[in-house]
């Protein structure tokens, strides 16, 4: 006999509890949504990624009416109330079938002696509506130590950096040029029913007034086009790569700034991208083969040169180094309940490393990018000034461009919850002493 298939906030629960214990969306929702038939799996991804993204409220909403906490085997009860409070709050579904549905969810996952408290709990809040915060954490919808963190660092921006990451974030296109202009792609979304526009600062890319699938985009199977936020395509104007270069692009996966690389330089160069992810390096490839470009794979810890160099050294480097993702937490919300502050310290250890080890593959007159989806100086601006305090052949570079805010080593982009994710960028110069700024 085949398994009862679970109902589908059972399965949301599941997959909260997976993101509390560790697993991030990403590993755990593809897993769940499996065992639901395909007609319900985006269902299962708004629910999932909804609840991520208020944790904070709902958790101190359910947390101020439960007279105690539900007993640790019983936890998963708890995250099917989160979701269900998610749908009552955020959604438009009918709060008789949340409740109702719900319940029967708490039956299916063997705990009916839970069932009734359940439906009291849910009744309770439909008929008194959402409760006043009890506190930043829960007004804001973060963890605390990343409010507190982001009013440190960012005093005048805070709160909309806050606001920006609950927003849901738009869906934006990159245009292979190759294949056409940013016009005529337009023209040829109008065409098709999809609206959009140009956008404010990544020359190729298109914002649309809303997401669609990617099986509906114009010539997406045949490489016309890409999914990628307009702060990530920035990437090619600092590097400025060029088709005569050979170029690397670190921490390369999953594609996204290998394959715009290539595009800028029509497909003519020769692009290294590593990644030490196995599982993570096919992804990079299927990405290369739709839009039919090339590039070396290699399968290594990009800090560890003696590995993979060859000893020729690169004209050009994308280092987008592992960082906190606290600028695309819209995209990733489950970062609010995966990121610890204690995570920041390594990871600008793993950073600087990186950038140290990486400079020694760079030839004199060569220019290295630094990036980062993160909004914390500790992980950015602060990297460059420690390295240009250890590295006396490198300078900074600080070309015009309209976007971003200048650091003084580097320039921040702020998360936009109308265009753009928080991103960070940096670019060096490799020179003699004499070049330093």
């Amino acid at each position: 006999m085949m398994p009862r298939e679970l109902p589908l906030r059972a399965v949301a629960a599941r997959v909260i509890l997976a993101v509390e214990q560790g697993e991030s969306l990403n590993q755990c929702l593809p897993v769940e949504a499996h065992t639901l038939e395909p007609d319900l799996r985006p269902q299962l991804q708004a629910l999932c990624y909804g609840t991520c993204r208020w944790f904070h409220r709902l958790d101190d909403e359910l947390t101020s009416r439960l007279r105690k906490p539900l007993r640790k085997q019983d936890r998963i009860v708890h995250h099917l109330m989160l979701v269900a409070l998610f749908q009552l709050r955020f959604s438009e579904n009918p709060s008789y079938a949340v409740l109702n549905e719900t319940v029967e969810a708490c039956k299916a996952l063997g705990k009916t002696p839970l069932a009734g408290l359940v439906n009291g709990l849910l009744r309770a809040a439909e008929r008194e509506g959402a409760p006043a915060p009890t506190s930043d954490e829960a007004r804001y919808s973060h963890p605390g130590w990343m409010i507190e963190k982001l009013r440190h660092n960012w005093p005048e921006h805070w709160q909309g950096i806050l606001g920006a990451n609950n927003a849901q974030a738009p869906m934006t296109l990159r245009i292979n040029r190759m294949h056409g202009s940013r016009d005529e792609y337009l023209d040829r979304l109008r065409e098709a029913g999809i609206p959009g526009r140009a956008t404010e600062f990544a020359d190729l890319g298109i914002q649309l007034d809303r997401p669609v699938p990617v099986d509906l985009l114009p010539g997406f199977a045949h490489g016309h086009v890409s999914v990628q936020d307009e702060a990530a395509q920035l990437c090619t104007q600092w590097l400025k790569p060029g088709p005569e270069q050979r170029i690397l692009d670190a921490c390369a996966a999953p594609g996204g700034k290998t394959c715009a690389i290539l595009e800028a330089i029509d497909n003519q160069g020769e692009v290294l991208a590593i990644d030490e992810s196995a599982d993570r390096l096919p992804r990079i490839q299927e990405n290369l083969e739709r839009l039919q470009l090339s590039a070396r794979l290699i399968e290594a810890d990009a800090a560890d040169v003696d590995q993979w160099w060859d000893g020729q050294p690169f004209d050009a480097i994308l280092l987008d180094v592992p960082c906190s993702a606290t600028g695309v937490i819209r995209r990733h919300p489950d970062i609010k309940l995966l990121r610890r502050e204690t995570d920041i310290t390594p990871l600008a250890t793993i950073q600087i490393g990186l950038l140290s080890a990486l400079w020694q593959t760079l030839r004199p007159g060569g220019r290295l990018v630094y990036a980062t989806c993160s909004v914390f100086p500790q992980e950015n601006s602060r990297i460059i000034r420690r390295f240009l305090g250890q590295q006396t052949d490198a300078r900074l570079l600080d070309e015009p461009v309209a976007w971003g805010m200048d650091t003084g080593h580097g320039r921040q982009l702020l998360p936009n919850p109308e265009s753009h994710d928080g991103f960070f960028y940096a670019c060096l110069k490799k020179g003699g002493p004499e070049e330093r700024q």
